[in-house]
């Protein structure tokens, strides 16, 4: 049925006391809305008359376009001092935006200052000089003790990296067991180094800021960076969004994505970063200054490709790492997917990272990773290095309190969650993981035996964990759990069985374990030892209503156990 107003119908059909009641009501609200109408119409033709010129005498004020400093807009032509004019021009103004117009521009350092705006339009390219002498701090884009600067737009910013390849001569102490096991299997120890090594002292970032605040780094391309593309150090409320870094992932050794350095208040969003080596990287170091703590870090929505690591919490740690949340991004032909590592006695803390998918590849023997989804480890710097430890070489750094929740992972390599003898993992969960191992028949080697391995750690918790055996296989693999030397773990809700049915080898083993509940979880079918447990100091485990029918033995115990260890209640 179709519903007709007044004015739609027929004149016959209309009551006439309508019309006049309609008609007095329309000229009341006619009248009662003249002057405002009057009000607002001068208002806007005053603001016509006024606002024009105004905004255009803003804009001609605050936007210092660099051709106006002297930039071609060709790439053979030296643009810094000209961008550099503009910059300087800009800050005595009081601050506006630094405008790049569509073209092509090559420069050394420009130093940025407070207040100023760097826009590269789209159509328009940054390039990084390759002449070192026209890099008098080691980026492209620096600053120190900046306040509300921004760089963005929607062009380029290119390193022109270059490299070469060359038979190794470097003694990598990170890779150097990689190094040695490559050799002993007869392949060559060919790599690559950036253009110009070892003679060459500097190769710059694309951006490095020191002891800055409120800092925007928004929508720009960042491609070819000679070394880490983006390293802040000391900054606090740092934005990076919808940018898009790119290294080659053969050759871009050293050239990692995003580094923060003991930055403060970062926030990591809606970008893609596919980097030769790690793509976002944690520091804690005191390079530039005192180490200090690298926290309250935000990451989200981001894709991420590393022939190292994709995540990092990294080596470098003297002071912290703390307060992180990765959340909805995925992992794709990384190395190493969530590397976890404290070298310099610093310690990591309050880590949440979920929602991700995280798809691993083998890369050659000389980046780090192989090719596995998980990655903790806590080393003292000798330990690394394999040399004496130096008097002032502090003692074994700590990881603790971390959640890594619902998460696909695809690995090439097992995952190792590993502590250290004097600094165990502590509280480290899982829950709602799904990782599927396979192997790469091309790669040189793989190390990987047990699907997930875990070692040194304390108030250890997998919940909802699952492995699945992939092809290709491995005639190496042994266990989907291997847990050795834990004080206190829970296991529950696992699904998984030995890489091979049908043998004595066990689904989990248990070794040097100091209280543990095993609940709720599944032998799959053809699966002959569900659980297995060794060693001399594994004591108090609790295995409650598990479904073990399929195994031909729940558990069993290895001759040095003692009696009484496993307790087995309500499993059927």
């Amino acid at each position: 049925m179709r519903i007709l107003s007044v004015s739609q119908l027929p004149a016959s059909q209309v009551c006439p006391a309508c019309t006049e009641r309609q008609g007095a009501r329309t000229a009341s609200r006619a009248r009662a809305r003249a002057p405002a109408t009057r009000i607002a119409l001068m208002g806007l033709a005053l603001a016509a008359s006024l606002s024009v010129p105004l905004l255009r005498a803003e804009g001609k004020l605050a936007v210092f376009d660099v051709r106006d400093y002297g930039a071609t807009g060709k790439k053979e032509d030296s643009a810094q001092k000209a961008i550099q004019k503009a910059v300087d021009a800009c800050a005595k103004a009081g601050g506006g935006t630094v405008y790049l117009p569509p073209g092509e521009y090559t420069s050394g350092t420009i130093r940025l200052r407070s207040h100023v705006r760097l826009y590269v339009e789209s159509g328009a390219t940054l390039f990084a000089s390759q002449d070192p002498a026209a890099f008098d701090k080691p980026a492209l884009l620096y600053g120190e003790d900046l306040q509300n600067i921004s760089i963005e737009g929607r062009g380029t910013v290119d390193g022109q990296a270059e490299y070469i390849w060359k038979m190794n001569d470097l003694d990598d102490a990170f890779i150097r067991d990689n190094m040695l096991l490559a050799q002993s299997l007869g392949k060559p120890l060919m790599r690559p180094f950036p253009k110009g090594y070892p003679t060459r002292t500097m190769y710059p970032h694309l951006i490095q800021l020191l002891r800055s605040k409120d800092v925007k780094i928004l929508g720009l391309s960042f491609l070819h960076s000679p070394s880490w593309t983006i390293n802040p150090y000391g900054c606090e409320r740092l934005t990076i969004d919808g940018i898009y870094i790119y290294t080659d992932q053969k050759y871009g050794v050293w050239a990692d994505g995003i580094d923060p350095d003991g930055c403060k208040d970062v926030i990591i969003s809606n970008s893609t970063i596919e980097t030769g080596d790690d793509a976002i990287v944690f520091y804690s170091m005191n390079w530039y200054g005192p180490a200090l703590p690298c926290e309250n870090i935000t990451i989200t929505n981001c894709r991420l490709s590393s022939a190292s690591s994709a995540i990092k919490f990294c080596d470098g740690n003297m002071n912290s790492v703390r307060n992180v949340t990765i959340d909805n991004c995925v992992i794709t032909g990384s190395n190493r997917g969530i590397a976890f590592m404290v070298f310099d006695g610093g310690y990591v803390d309050n880590v949440v990272l979920s929602n991700l998918v995280v798809n691993c590849i083998r890369y050659d023997w000389y980046w780090w990773g192989n090719g596995d989804p998980i990655y903790f480890t806590i080393k003292r710097r000798n330990e690394v290095s394999g040399q004496p430890a130096k008097p002032d070489e502090p003692p074994a750094g700590s990881i603790r309190n971390v959640l890594i929740r619902n998460v696909v992972a695809h690995g090439k390599g097992s995952c190792l969650i590993t502590g250290h003898p004097d600094s165990w993992l502590d509280h480290v969960s899982l829950e709602n993981v799904k990782l599927f191992l396979s192997t790469d028949p091309s790669a040189a080697y793989d190390r990987s035996v047990n699907a997930m391995q875990f070692r040194y750690a304390r108030n250890l918790e997998l919940k909802d964990v699952e492995v699945i055996w992939d092809k290709p296989e491995s005639n190496k693999w042994q266990s989907a759990l291997y847990f050795e030397d834990i004080s206190g773990l829970r296991l529950d809700s696992f699904t998984g069985r030995p890489a091979k049915l049908q043998t004595d080898l066990p689904a989990v083993i248990l070794d040097q374990v100091d209280g543990a509940r095993i609940s709720n979880s599944k032998a799959q079918t053809g699966t002959q030892v569900f659980l297995s447990v060794k060693g001399s100091k594994s004591r108090s485990v609790y295995v409650s209503g598990n479904e073990l029918h399929e195994a031909r033995a729940g558990y069993q115990l290895d001759s040095d156990v003692k009696e009484g260890t496993v307790k087995a209640v309500a499993n059927f």
